[in-house]
């Protein structure tokens, strides 16, 4: 139809003005400072944006070994917020192979995580996990796009 959103764009157009003002790449200290000035709803849309690309990607031995990981418990926030519990309860899941508290410096989840060296098998300890998220995807590949964008218009104002 036309004037209509394409999937994504109502939730991608509510975190764009943030997206240059958070920083995942300066440290634990630095994205807090910044996550804490935006509007708590936009943080979840952003946080879970941030995950779910990386793990669409790679999985999510990939988001915890980028500068991504660094914020792990907000994107869970996230997906519980935007009603993606299945999402919230893998990256809750995942999180706990790094034991508490959970590390935000990229180079202590490093150093926990397996080398990424021949067969995913060999390697990936969040492969089912992984299968978990994909899973949810499979019925409908707009599926998070929706979902974003229904909590985008309910909860955040331009």
């Amino acid at each position: 139809m036309e004037g209509e959103l394409k999937p994504g764009m109502a939730y991608r157009s509510a975190i764009e003005p943030f997206c240059d003002e958070i920083s995942i790449y300066d440290g634990p200290k630095t994205f807090l400072k910044q996550f804490a000035a935006a509007p708590v709803e936009v943080g979840h849309l952003l946080a879970a944006h941030w995950c779910q690309s990386e793990v669409a990607n790679g999985g999510l031995h990939q988001f915890f070994s980028n500068p991504t990981g660094v914020l792990a418990p907000e994107a869970r926030a996230g997906f519980s917020s935007i009603g993606i519990e299945e999402w919230a309860s893998i990256v809750g899941e995942a999180m706990r192979f790094f034991g508490e508290p959970y590390p935000r410096e990229q180079a202590k989840r490093l150093r926990k995580l397996p080398k990424a060296k021949g067969a995913p098998a060999t390697w990936n300890v969040f492969q089912a996990l992984d299968d978990r998220f994909y899973a949810w995807l499979r019925p409908d590949r707009d599926r998070w796009a929706r979902a974003a964008d229904a909590y985008a218009s309910r909860y955040v104002r331009e």
